[in-house]
Parts: structure tokens; sequence; C-alpha cells
């Protein structure tokens, strides 16, 4: 007859079962599963501790289910003896075929898949219903610490042919709740408005208060509590503590109360400052780094800054792992703190090796010339500043990080991963103005050709007033030392009336050559000479060409145009501490320039220029900025022609307008305006007309505060950025006299009369900006309306252009 035990009937995943009654020991001759599907026999076999010919109890069998159920393979297990065989009836977990996700806005798909692999929930893996209402607690508990109190998580299982299961997470998220109000409990020394301003918390205002944030998280709270505890530790509360904070939920879940119970404590001030520990005999160096004295009120931001001036003041010298740590000695009685520095320099420290990664287009020697930290040389911290700016004005990369790894007491390698961004580009410009309508240009650089650092430019631009083909090259290290070289042949067609400028034609052709020396890190100087002929043609007879005409009219054809041959030679001084090659944010650059034709040339005459930038971050992380911008400009002639004084030559006046001189204007069309005089009723009349002649002095200037993008992922702060700016600017003519033209009656643009010829007749823009240095190029989108006008001023509200950048 065959007889059977029942052992054990449903065990949970906990592995408990009911007690068995006390049973005789007996011999196992065989070992059988049934229910076997996705398991062999072979596995479930090596997960069972039984083999056959063992003496078995009770216990024992209770030990074999045990470790069936540790091996995850099944969901329940049942025992039975025939004799002396046992016999394991089992129910395999089913597979995990798809998991869905539905109603999870706050947590992204990829982030809740990672968090369920934690858990062995995946698909493919067998199912362990056990750790689902885990899984569900898990996730409330991070949708309470955001906010969400009544969010709720569920785990719908439906079962699938051939022991397959569907998993769908169904997520009501709900509202976050909304923090009612804060109370801070123990503050005497500063208001409640002193403390509650400082945190990024708040409660609900009103709606006027756009920017407030009273979503009750608690990770944003004990930030918020550290910036308080901060706050008091800056001011001398050293005994400062929180004693407790409460968080009240109110009963619809929808509003929270915080309450924070501090004790501040009395103020406390330094009464002496100490040093233990080696010096290296720099003693009186490294006292005056630190920012405090005796008297003074203790802060705990002076004491870490003082802290990290100490740590880069070895490392300037070598060591690569300083230990600075404080002691305060507090002394309750009289109020006072002795802050005691301890000091271990610990060992010099050598660079065994530099690993550059992340380049994948600019090659390593590109980045290795820019390091000023050597291989086998001590560790400066100073140098790998220096480096890691240097390598940042490169432009080439949107992220630079430098840090060391020791390799024993006093080897270190120096680690530099870059991250490459678009060096090249595809200049291109879109355009709308009030009067001038749509236009269009275009153009191809490349600012670090294949990966060499090298520039190279064949760019053709195509646009309503030019045809310009340009062909240069620039190689930064023409010799190890860092001369820089390079070469330039040119040819341009400009058709000025198209370009808001009176009616000329100028083709140009040339070729230049420069060289720059660096004087050193962020001081070069550079030199180039060249030689250009201007052809001019189809020109209007207009007042202050015909003076120009009075001086070089020997050089006129018979048909009005004419060709000017000229040499000249250049030099610059050129400043930058950047910390960035694009969008920097914090530094100045500033480069003097002068341009003068050599005597002999047909045209003699000198152009002196002065450009400045000045970068000052607002926030330490440099995404709230501000820029101060300013050029000046000034040229004129030199020497005789035939008897005449040399001037400026017309094309070669400066001009203002447009978004990289004065935004919200339209291009060139800030200053004087061609003047034609005729004759009425006998008499002499002047017409001013709408065409800008330009001036031989100009100067802009403007001012910007940058902050980051709105509605823009952190991810692209590097690569995005807006910015609200003020632009001023004029351009003049100091040679020519306007005043001639008072004693003429005026029979056109009247009003146009004086407003261009003199300085003073200022004019400004405000506006916004935004700036993307995409794979194609700088794109800058600028919206700009004019402050102050004059009669007559063309205004480009809204432009669109590719290929330059600030």
């Amino acid at each position: 007859m065959f007889k059977k035990y029942l052992l054990v009937l449903v065990l949970i995943a906990t592995g408990c079962f009911s007690p068995l009654s006390q049973a005789e020991s007996f011999t196992v001759s065989d070992l059988k599963f049934e229910g076997l599907q996705r398991v062999t026999l072979g596995a479930a076999l090596l997960s069972l501790p039984i083999r056959e010919g063992d003496v078995v109890d009770d216990y024992a069998l209770s030990q074999g289910v045990k470790k069936l159920y540790s091996s995850a393979y099944f969901e329940s297990i049942e025992l039975f003896k025939d004799g002396s065989i046992l016999i394991f009836k089992v129910k395999e977990r089913p597979t995990i075929s798809a998991i869905e996700l539905s109603g999870n806005d706050k947590l992204s798909e990829e982030q809740i898949l990672d968090s369920l692999k934690t858990y062995s929930i995946q698909v493919g893996d067998a199912l362990d219903r056990t750790v689902l209402t885990t899984i569900e607690k898990n996730l409330e508990d991070f949708y309470h610490s955001v906010g969400k109190y009544s969010a709720q998580v569920e785990t719908i299982v439906t079962p699938l042919p051939r022991n397959r299961v569907s998993l769908q997470f169904v997520f009501r998220e709900g509202l976050t709740a909304k923090i009612e109000e804060i109370n801070i409990i123990g503050n005497n020394a500063f208001s409640d408005v002193q403390l509650l301003k400082r945190l990024t918390l708040g409660d609900s205002g009103g709606w006027w208060d756009f920017f407030a944030d009273d979503n009750y998280q608690k990770q944003k709270l004990a930030g918020d509590l550290e910036v308080i505890k901060s706050y008091y530790l800056d001011r001398g509360y050293i005994r400062f503590k929180i004693d407790e904070t409460q968080v009240a939920l109110r009963p619809n879940k929808k509003g929270v109360y915080v309450t924070v119970n501090i004790t501040e404590g009395a103020v406390y001030k330094v009464s002496g400052v100490t040093f233990i520990g080696d010096l290296l005999g720099h003693d009186e160096a490294i006292k005056s780094l630190v920012s405090f004295s005796d008297g003074d009120v203790y802060a705990a931001s002076d004491v870490a800054a003082s802290e990290q001036s100490i740590r880069k003041f070895f490392g300037r010298l070598g060591y690569a792992f300083p230990e600075v740590n404080t002691y305060p000695e507090v002394d309750d009685e009289t109020n006072t703190v002795v802050v005691n520095f301890a000091v271990e320099p610990g060992q010099r420290g050598y660079v065994r090796h530099i690993n550059i990664s992340g380049n994948v287009t600019t090659k390593d020697v590109v980045l290795r010339r820019e390091m000023r930290q050597m291989e086998s040389g001590w560790l400066s911290s100073e140098a790998l500043e220096t480096s890691r700016a240097r390598l940042n004005r490169l432009g080439f990369f949107s992220t630079v990080d430098i840090n060391t790894e020791r390799v024993s007491d006093d080897l270190v390698d120096v680690n530099v991963n870059v991250v490459e961004q678009a060096s090249g580009s595809f200049n291109a410009g879109i355009g709308y103005g009030t009067e001038s309508g749509v236009s269009l240009s275009g153009g191809i650089q490349q600012g670090n050709f294949l990966g060499s650092g090298d520039k190279v430019g064949i760019e053709v631009k195509v646009n309503d007033y030019s045809l310009n083909v340009d062909l240069s090259y620039d190689t930064p290290y023409l010799t190890k030392d860092a001369v820089s070289g390079g070469a330039r042949i040119y040819y341009d067609k400009f058709q000025a009336a198209d370009a808001n400028i009176v009616d000329y034609t100028n083709t140009t052709y040339g070729i230049r050559f420069s060289a720059g020396f660096p004087v050193n890190e962020i001081n070069r100087l550079g030199f180039s000479v060249g030689w250009e002929n201007n052809g001019i043609s189809q020109l209007e007879s207009y007042q202050q060409l015909i003076n120009f005409w009075d001086i070089y009219g020997s050089l006129q054809e018979g048909d009005g145009s004419a060709n000017f041959r000229s040499v000249d030679i250049t030099a610059s001084w050129n400043r930058n501490n950047l910390d960035r090659g694009q969008l920097a944010t914090q530094g100045m650059t500033h480069t003097l320039g002068a341009k003068m034709t050599i005597p002999g040339s047909d045209l003699q005459y000198f152009k002196l220029n002065f450009d400045i930038r000045n970068y000052q971050r607002i926030t330490a992380d440099g995404d709230w900025t501000t820029l101060l911008r300013g050029s000046l400009g000034y040229g004129n002639g030199y020497g005789e022609f035939e008897g005449n004084e040399q001037i400026l030559p017309f094309f070669e006046n400066y001009y203002v307008g447009g978004y990289r001189t004065l935004r919200g204007f339209s291009s060139n069309t800030v200053g004087p305006r061609a003047i034609y005089v005729g004759q009425s009723a006998g008499n002499s009349t002047s017409a001013y007309t709408d065409s800008s002649v330009g001036g031989n002095a100009k100067y802009t200037m403007s001012a910007e505060l940058i902050f980051p993008a709105p509605f823009l992922d952190e991810a692209y702060a590097r690569q995005v950025r807006s910015s609200l700016f003020i632009d001023a600017g004029e351009t003049w003519d100091t040679e020519y006299d306007y005043d001639l033209y008072s004693r003429y009656s005026c029979s056109y643009n009247c009003d146009y009369a004086g407003d261009y010829s003199k300085p003073g007749r200022m004019r400004a823009s405000v506006g916004t900006q935004l700036t993307w240095i995409s794979p194609m190029g700088p794109l800058i989108f600028t919206l700009a309306v004019p402050i102050k006008e004059y009669a007559g001023d063309r205004t480009e509200v809204f432009q669109f252009n590719i290929g330059d950048v600030f």
C-alpha cells in the first residue's frame, strides 16, 4: 500500500512552516522531483543537501526544504515519503515576461527599472512575490521624501501561459504637499525674516511670489537646516545647535507645518591662533594666510578658507596631500575660542604620469603642450590650475577635469579628462530688420583641424552685399616655444549700398603673414605684414567723397574708379586670463592693436583699436555672471600726398550697428550720413540721405547679466546660456567739417542735419540674448529694443546669427 506523509503543505517565502511530529530516521534510497519545467533536475539536486544513502530525520528534511527555497527557483514545495523514497512536488516561480509602468511622472522609467534590478525584478528573471510589498513601500517612501504624501504604488501581477507573468506598476503620485508655515523657535539674535529668506524652501506666498519654492522636500529641508547652522557659525555662535525638527502633516496630506527648535548660545571671539606641526620654515608666510586675528568674531567659513589657503600653499611647494585640521579650544566662561591649526605637509610629491582621456578628436600633444605640470617634476597645485585654465581657453572642450591619484607616498599620477565640444563652425546668419528685411549669410571654418589644434579656414560667404573667399591657416605652435604663425589669402567684393552704406563697390584681394610671441602665460604679442589691393568703382559723388578725391584725384581712372595698393604692418598686445575659450564666466581679456601702411604705399594711414571684456562671477559656479565690454577705435592719415595732408580712406571707416557692435540697430547704420549739395532756384541746398558713410572714430560699450537659460536641463549649462544687456555706442568723423553745410538750406531729410556729424550722438538699446554652442557652431538669438535713437535710425529688433560668440 502506498504510504505518504505530508511533511510541508505550503511554505511561505520566509521559510517558516508548521512543526512536524517526531518521526524515526531512515535511509534515503531515491530522490524524485515532480513539477519541474524550466529548472533542470540537476539544478534542483544541487540545491538540495540530501543525497541517496543519507540517513535523515525530520530536522534534516526541514533543512533540505529550506535550502530548496533559498535557491529562488520555487514558489511552493510539498514533500512526500513513499517508503524510503523522497518525492518533492514543486511549483516553480513564474518568469517575468514584461514590466510595465504607468503614472510615474516624478520618476523616470530608467530610474525605476534600475531600482527593480536590485530586487532581481527584471525581464527574464523568476518572480519572488514576497519582495513586491517591499518595493511598493520603498517607492512610496521616496514619494513621501519629496512631499507627495498621498502617493500610492500598486503592483498588478497578470498570469500568462507557460508559467509566465506580466508585472504592471501603477503609480498614483498625487499632489506635492505645500509648506503652509515654517516656524523657527529659539532665535533671538536674528529675526524669522532674516533666517527664512536664506532657505530654498518657503511657506506658501501669494501669486506675486513667483520664484518661491513651497513644495516640501525632505532633502531640501536638510540642506536648509545646514544653511541656518552655517549662518550662525559664521557669526560667532560656535555653540549653536538644532535641537529638534518637527514636520506635521495636515489630515488631507496636502500641507505641512515645519517647526525648527534651535539653541543659539553666545557670540564667541577669537582669543588666539596657534600652529601645531611642521611648517617647513614658512611660519610667517603661513600665518599671513589666516584671514582672522585675535578679537575677531569667530567665523567657521573664515577657518575653512584659511585651511584651504594653507593646503594650496603647500600644494604650490610640491606637497601633494597636506593635512590641515582645525581644533578650536572653546572657553565658555569668557566666550572666547583659541583656533589651533594642526599642519602635516606630508612628503613632497612627484608626478609619475600625466594621463589624458576623453579627447576623441584632439591629439594628445595638443593637450600636453598646454600643460604646465611636467612629468617627473614636483607636483604643483599652481601649475595644475594654470594647465586647466590654458586647456579651457583653447575653446575645444566643454569640460576640463584635472585630479591627482596617489601611487605611493611620494608619487602621484595626474589624470586629465576632457569633454570635447564643437570647435569648427558653420558660419551662417539670418536677421530681420524693420527696413532691411531678411538677410542671409554662410561659411565654414575649423578651429581644431584634424585634432591638431591648428586653425584652418576655407570660407566662402555670400550675402546681399558681399562675396568673400578667405583661405587661412594658423598654428599656435610654429616652434616648441609657442611662437605662433599664420598665413591668409583673401578676396572680397563688397557692395556698400546693400550694407546700409553709401553706394560704392570695393573689390579687395591680398595676402598676409602673421606671427605671435608669448610674453607669459596670459600675455602675447602679435605682428603681421600684408599686401592688399583695393579696387573702388561705382562711386556716388557725395560731399564727403569729394573731399577724399580732392586729395587722391590723380589716382582716379577715367571712369571714376581707382586701385589703391598698399603694404601694411600690424602689431597687437593681447592679455587673456579667461577661464574658458567660449562662454567664459571669470577673467578679463583685452587687446590693443595698431595697423599702419608703410611709407610709399598709395595710401598712408594708421588705425588704433582697443577691445576689452571683463567677466565677474556672481555665484561661485559661474552660472550667474556679469560681463562688461568696451571697444575704442581711431584712424587717420599721416604724411602728405601731392601737397595735401592724407586722411583715412573712406573704405577703412568704422561703422556701428548690428549684433556685433550695437544690438537693436541695423548693421552699419549708426553715424554720419552722406550729404549731397545741389542747386534750387539759384541757391545751394543740402540733402541728408539714409546711407551711412562711417567715421574715423568710434566707441561701443555693453553691460550684461548672464544667467542659466530658463526651463533647460542643467546638463546643457556649459553649452547654453542667456543674458540681459544694455548696449551703447556711436561713430563720428573728426576730420570733416559738417558745419560748412549749415549755411545751405536743407531740401531733404532735414531732421538728420547735425545728428550724425559730431560726438555726443550716442545710441543705446536693451534686450536679451540666448547663446548655444551647437555642433555646427555658436547660435545666437537676440531680441533688442533701442532706448536712445535719433531721427532716421534703422532698428532691427530680432537677430539670429551662427558663428560668432562673445
